[in-house]
């Protein structure tokens, strides 16, 4: 199984062309049980990849499109019971932008209702399974792009992050997931705007094909008034960037997590091979992050509304619980009382996360708490035996299972999550925040670990 930069060199080299990879996509997502793939448009994919041009950098790769991405003619149902008979009337920019790199957009992948939570199960589709074992969940929200991926069914997807629905995927299938600083690759073109959280990205299987992604896909738009200028050479710079004698903290649960025995054994073994492997300097720094789960759901509240329209509260009964209660909080409990904690919290975090940085290049923790949990929820409420309700609370319980990939999402920061091997033969992720606009410094750590311990490009038993 290949990376899409090879199979690109592949199309150029003659070996197999882009109608050959598109008809083996088609025939693996035919024969998938992961139910990763919502939609297929079998007739304009075999049009693309016949009059692909190669030279391009994604010319005649297969690609899948998180069902939140919009693309013209497509459903548009935000993954929503509510929206089923939606379709899209335009592309979004990303979108665009790798139509015009030579993309041979297949089908659409699962997600999560509305993106807001961090497991693929909803009424419109079902249960999203794990390549790695279908009892469990590729994570969300971008959970069937990740399992897409990693169960060789597509090469490479995109994603959106807007409280680690690209890390948490990616760490949960053993794959490469860059959030970039917010901004960096415009949204639109009808943008949403608050809660100034969320990202859009990729699943990758290799960090020169996220790299590659990145120097199509960033740049600034019109239609996007928070996103920023472009930068040229993310592919050809890795590799070429000196970590030497930055400075590194461990943080496994950034002081706001609680986190499984044995994925943090992983993390502290990963991270102290790339301090050797990279010259990194380790340095001992107190991480303490507040716990913010709370604040962070209620703040995407406004744009759940603005999505349900008018159709909300007559719909009520099609929604997932989850957003059932974010929009009945919506309604009836959002107040000056709350927006206000939400802008405190926000504040708080950014000062507290700006001042390791004062002292640090990079902070390295887990991903997730945990290896992947059940396919069909619900979110786990303990680790290693213990219950996080008795102890912190049900909200701190639930909010455990993002507590390690919101800050970055609150702050703007770039961060990548690196497959880290496994726990019990489910991945295990490592987790590198750094300073904003410094994801070419990301992905050049992420690629020294991709070299000194490569990861498995697909699942155990993935179609190859």
């Amino acid at each position: 199984m290949e990376d899409a930069c090879s199979l690109v060199d592949a199309f150029r080299a003659g070996t197999i062309s882009p109608t050959e990879a598109l008809e083996g996509s088609l025939a693996a997502i035919a024969a998938s049980s992961l139910n990763a793939v919502c939609f297929v448009d079998e007739e304009q994919a075999r049009a693309s990849a016949a009059a692909a041009d190669v030279s391009l950098p994604f010319g005649g790769v297969p690609m899948g499109v998180k069902e939140l991405d919009p693309v013209k003619g497509w459903p548009q149902t935000e993954a929503s019971l509510v929206l089923k008979d939606h379709i899209a009337e335009y592309d979004g920019t990303m979108t665009a932008r790798l139509k015009e790199a030579g993309a041979v957009l297949v089908g659409q992948t699962t997600a999560s209702e509305f993106g807001g939570v961090n497991c693929t199960n909803t009424r419109l589709h079902g249960a999203t399974s794990n390549p790695y074992d279908s009892e469990r969940t590729p994570g969300g929200s971008s959970g069937g792009s990740a399992a897409s991926v990693a169960g060789g069914l597509l090469p490479i997807c995109t994603g959106g992050d807007g409280g680690g629905s690209i890390r948490i995927p990616a760490g949960f299938t053993g794959l490469l997931g860059l959030k970039a600083t917010f901004g960096r690759i415009p949204k639109g073109p009808h943008t949403e705007i608050e809660p100034l959280t969320a990202v859009i990205g990729c699943l990758s299987r290799s960090v020169r094909d996220a790299a590659r992604w990145y120097d199509v896909c960033n740049g600034a738009s019109e239609y996007d008034p928070f996103s920023l200028p472009r930068v040229q050479g993310w592919e050809a710079g890795l590799g070429t960037i000196d970590v030497r004698g930055m400075r590194a903290v461990v943080s496994p649960d950034l002081g706001a997590a609680v986190v499984a025995s044995a994925v943090r054994h992983r993390i502290e073994e990963e991270a102290a091979a790339l301090i050797a492997a990279a010259g990194l300097t380790r340095v001992d720094v107190p991480v303490e992050l507040p716990r913010g789960g709370l604040e962070w759901a209620l703040a995407g509240t406004a744009s759940l509304l603005v999505g349900l329209g008018d159709l909300y509260p007559a719909c009520e009964s099609e929604l997932t619980p989850e957003i059932m209660l974010a929009a009945n909080i919506a309604t009836n409990h959002y107040s000056l009382e709350t927006a206000k904690n939400i802008e405190a919290f926000r504040r708080d975090i950014i000062v507290k996360l700006a001042r390791i940085f004062d002292e640090v290049d990079f902070i390295i923790c887990a991903t997730n708490p945990d290896v992947a949990f059940g396919a069909k929820g619900p979110m786990p409420t303990s680790v290693d035996g213990v219950d996080l309700v008795s102890e912190y609370g049900f909200e701190a319980a639930v909010g455990n299972n993002g507590a390690l990939t919101i800050p970055a999402n609150t702050t703007g920061n770039p961060a990548v999550a690196i497959p880290a091997g496994v726990v019990d033969g489910l991945p295990v992720s490592m987790q590198i925040i750094g300073r904003h606009h410094a994801e070419q410094l990301l992905l050049e750590l992420a690629l020294a670990v991709e070299r000194q311990r490569p990861w498995p490009l697909v699942a155990p038993g993935a179609p190859l």
